[in-house]
């Protein structure tokens, strides 16, 4: 494999001259203005030929698009994240080349990311990632994935931002700014409707207008009208019958429409499937073709790409107008100018990145449940602690398909325990085995199921404390690309486990590793229930942070959690709205997502969206709301009643009784996290736009807001609301 470092350094550096000597204004630290940047693309566009500006719109190698060695214009390398930069692949393999400086540093997953609540951290998330790709000579980071969990089961849930549209678009918007202030592209995905796994390829999803624009799309929208996401990145499925990666009506009529785009669009991996339809129906970039997406694919196919030959030869027997082509072309070099020009080298691994990982992991767990303030533990105190569960020690890095990263290192919660538990006797079982992580596969343990259990249920006998460690991993069909999850439960008999060491010792506290749901028919069994996701390099030490109560917990859940699977709205409705018949599929659900359809239906949920307690309590108060007509303005008190400093949610919903049409009976329109000291109030002031409070009217494909009354409801979770008022609309 040629060494790309050099090579992209190279071609930067004459593309940098050849356009200095066009009298452009020399490289800035902000980069280049944009009106600079399109003087340089309109200077170099007559210079290229119709097979140099083919060759600017397909892959050259698994990760990377050429240049045009002639003229000095460099190649953009692309890397998977979202949460990370992924190692280094062989040049036409989907082989790792085992290279032994591409490791970096894990960040918590996405899910974990949303469970803070905190935009500002998303930015600093950004930032972290955007200088690892600059380290590691990357233009393009593949992130963020910004789908709505429509499903629990859907093997890619743990790379969302959750359920709720403004949610994900609050956090969305500001990792992307993160990632581009350091001149790298971020690639919000997949665009759009790719809610679940099964038939990825295949499936052709129906939906309402309503829905599509106001569950489906905000998020996106917020990405490239406020963030302006630089590349945005196709799904593998079908909407309307076209596949998304060249759907006319979503990259021609609303992205490149009505919302104005003019960055990239890049197909996924093997998303690509016409040329003609590639050519005119928004596709900018194609990566992947003649592949199944990850693991296999023709060798060195890459001048058979759709967008390749086959688009030259098009052209040149007139049945593709070179237009379109142009169109592209222009795209591609607007993208190299933006992220070729920064005077910033990167850096990885670094204690700075350590430590924000650390901090987003420790603001991110979600304490569901603490019976007797079992946690925290006094980690001064003699005392014995049975650790038990496979996730105490499962590297979780590993797996979960284009997500897998190669962290530097990664602290496993057994070591973060022993570490910050020096005093205490601390003993280890498995309890179980989920057997090791393949692509494609799902591998059986070669360990005897009842031994596990048996040598486990014996460790907790006499143990002061028991902390199980267990969930989810991202073993292909549970939280891995690819494949959906085939059960609600608990995987490899843990329902069983936890059910016989909660039997034998009263004092067991569960940590969930995850980014599902799952079912918990031993909830009322056990004394404490933290949800853990996947926290990247420094997991342990940030589950020690908050068993030891260096960090009192303060996420907050991005999704429901329902009782029963069958109690989730699209799988209510059976296999034709999931996972499809016949490769259709309906969202019969409609616009009732997640917590909107429990609260709308009256389903009480077992954990509620927005839920998470803390190791103290607060009280809202003083809450009002104003409308001056443009904005309503929601403002409260949070006062800290307990004995340690902790920092509270302030969630606003907003629903319209004797509406018109149909809605939720509630919806986020607002949020603020707030640290507050213990004994002490701290103010919050949310302003949401009354715009926000449109629906969008299909018929006259608008957005309208309904004259009358609103309730606003204030709170801490969406079932948890401490107030409700009245607000008048016109």
């Amino acid at each position: 494999m040629k060494n790309k470092f050099l090579y992209a350094s190279a071609f930067t550096l004459a593309f940098v001259l050849v356009s200095c000597s066009q009298s452009a204004p020399q490289k800035t630290t902000d980069g280049l203005s944009d009106t600079e940047i399109e003087q340089r693309i309109e200077s170099v566009m007559p210079q290229l030929t119709l097979e140099e500006k083919v060759a600017l719109v397909h892959a050259q190698s698994k990760f990377s698009t050429p240049g045009v060695p002639r003229l000095g214009v460099p190649e953009l390398w692309w890397s998977d994240g979202p949460h990370g930069v992924r190692a280094e692949f062989e040049w036409d393999s989907w082989l790792y080349a085992k290279h032994t400086n591409d490791s970096i540093t894990a960040f918590p997953n996405l899910t974990a990311l949303a469970a803070t609540f905190n935009p500002d951290l998303a930015y600093e998330y950004g930032v972290a990632l955007g200088e690892e790709c600059l380290y590691r000579g990357k233009h393009v980071i593949l992130g963020p994935t910004i789908n709505i969990n429509r499903v629990p089961v859907n093997g890619r849930n743990f790379e969302n931002f959750g359920e709720d549209p403004l949610l994900a678009a609050r956090m969305a918007v500001p990792y992307i700014k993160g990632v581009q202030s350091q001149g790298v592209a971020a690639s919000v995905k997949h665009f759009a409707l790719n809610n679940q796994e099964t038939d990825r390829f295949g499936v052709d999803v129906e939906v309402s207008d309503r829905a599509l624009y106001e569950i489906y799309l905000p998020a996106f929208k917020a990405s490239i009208l406020e963030a302006n996401s630089w590349t945005v990145m196709g799904a593998y499925n079908k909407y309307r019958g076209e596949h998304c990666c060249h759907n006319h009506r979503l990259l021609v009529d609303i992205l490149k429409g009505e919302w104005n785009y003019d960055g990239v669009v890049v197909s996924d991996w093997g998303g690509t499937h016409d040329t003609k339809q590639a050519a005119e129906n928004g596709l900018d970039v194609e990566m992947g073709s003649h592949t199944n997406g990850l693991s296999s694919g023709r060798a060195n196919a890459y001048d058979d790409y759709y967008l390749a030959f086959p688009l030259r030869d098009s052209i040149k027997a007139g049945k593709i107008d070179e237009k379109f082509l142009d169109d592209k072309v222009r795209r591609v070099l607007r993208l190299i100018y933006r992220t070729h020009y920064h005077n910033n080298y990167g850096k990885v691994g670094n204690e700075e990145h350590l430590a924000l990982g650390r901090k987003v992991a420790g603001e991110g767990i979600v304490l569901l449940q603490n019976t007797d303030n079992i946690l925290p533990l006094a980690s001064d105190k003699k005392m014995k602690i049975a650790v038990i569960g496979e996730n105490a020690t499962r590297k979780q890095c590993i797996g979960g398909g284009s997500s897998e990263l190669k962290a530097r290192n990664e602290i496993s919660p057994l070591q973060g325990l022993q570490e910050r538990f020096p005093n205490a006797e601390i003993v280890y079982s498995a309890g179980y085995d989920a057997g090791p992580s393949i692509y494609g596969f799902v591998m059986p343990s070669r360990l005897n199921a009842d031994s596990l259990k048996n040598a486990a249920v014996e460790a907790v006998r006499d143990a002061d404390v028991v902390l199980y460690f267990g969930g989810l991993n991202k073993n292909f069909k549970q939280d891995h690309e690819d494949s959906d999850r085939q059960t609600y439960d608990l995987p490899w008999g843990q329902n069983e486990l936890i059910a016989e060491l909660a039997k034998v010792n009263p004092n067991v506290s569960v940590f969930l590793f995850g980014g599902n749901p799952v079912a918990m028919p031993w909830k009322d069994s056990v004394k404490s229930i933290s949800w853990v996701w996947y926290l990247g390099s420094e997991t342990g030490h940030a589950i020690a942070d908050v068993v030891s109560g260096d960090v009192c917990p303060s996420g907050k859940l991005p999704f429901s959690i329902p009782v029963r699977l069958e109690d989730n709205g699209a799988i209510s409705f059976g296999a034709e709205s999931y996972p499809g018949v016949d490769h259709k599929q309906v969202y019969k659900e409609d616009i009732l997502v997640g917590y909107r359809w429990f609260d709308t239906k009256d389903i009480k949920p077992l954990y509620a969206f927005g839920y998470g307690l803390s190791y103290t309590n607060f009280e809202l108060g003083n809450i009002a709301a104003n409308n001056n007509g443009k904005n309503i303005t929601v403002t409260a008190s949070v006062k800290n009643t307990g004995a340690v400093d902790g920092a509270e949610v302030v969630q606003i919903y907003v629903g319209k009784p004797n509406s018109n049409i149909e809605r939720a009976k509630k919806e986020l329109r607002g949020f603020q996290k707030v640290a507050v000291k213990k004994g002490a109030s701290a103010n919050v002031e949310i302003n949401i736009p009354v715009e926000n409070l449109a629906f969008f009217n299909a018929d006259k494909h608008a957005w309208e807001v309904e004259p009358g009354d609103y309730t606003v409801y204030v709170g801490t979770a969406s079932d948890d609301i401490a107030q409700e008022l009245t607000i008048s609309v016109k």
